[in-house]
């Protein structure tokens, strides 16, 4: 789980780039900012450092108005500590439809296009990248609920679920009827992956098989 950064810390992170979170600072307070995984550095020379989906939610949180904070949100699960999209099935936690939840998916969502930006070499951001590859089910999940799908309830309630799948680079998707199926297809579509419509053999269940475009 990512650190609080301290008073100087802030301070590089206030004055990152607004659009590309692009930070400046020593070698020092940028190493620190990686290691509360804040910020990463760009594989490609300069090696500039930028901020990861966490560090805008630290800069946002800086730059809020002051007053009385309510209490936090209990944290989304996630492998690396920092943030995940909701794959359907889970327990919502709290705060989850409101507007922090939002912030925090909006923000993950243009730290992703960012990371594609600088890890493509032709720089493009319509198609997904290496980490996206090695994450399938929470990437798919991410580019859905950015979109503004919802995300199916622990009791089976109508929504998204993004599932792991035998095939190599490949998700599923089930969503309630035909139409929300389709839209979600469009979705993906949208975001860099290619989708194929299934009917499950036992079950008759129609669901998407999704895979990253490579080109």
């Amino acid at each position: 789980m990512s650190l609080s950064p301290t008073a100087a810390q802030r301070r590089v992170i206030a004055a990152a780039d607004p659009v590309t979170g692009r930070l400046k600072g020593t070698e020092a307070q940028l190493a620190a900012l990686v290691r509360r995984g804040l910020a990463f550095r760009h594989p490609r020379p300069p090696h500039d450092h930028f901020l990861t989906p966490a560090g805008h939610r630290a800069r946002e949180a800086a730059d809020a108005p002051e007053g009385p904070k309510p209490p936090e949100p209990a944290e989304v699960p996630a492998a690396d500590g920092v943030f995940a999209a909701r794959v359907g099935g889970e327990e919502a936690a709290p705060g989850d439809a409101g507007p922090a939840r939002l912030r925090e998916v909006r923000g993950a969502w243009q730290g992703l296009l960012e990371l594609r930006r600088m890890t493509h070499p032709d720089g493009n951001t319509d198609r997904p990248c290496a980490w996206e590859r090695s994450h399938l089910v929470r990437a798919a999940a991410l580019a859905l609920e950015a979109a503004g799908h919802r995300p199916a309830g622990p009791d089976g309630a109508d929504g998204y679920r993004v599932r792991a799948t035998p095939q190599p680079e490949a998700v599923a998707v089930y969503e309630g009827d035909g139409a929300a199926l389709r839209e979600c297809a469009a979705t993906l579509a949208r975001a860099g992956w290619q989708t194929g419509e299934h009917t499950e053999p036992r079950t008759r269940a129609r669901y998407l098989l999704a895979s990253p475009r490579k080109v």
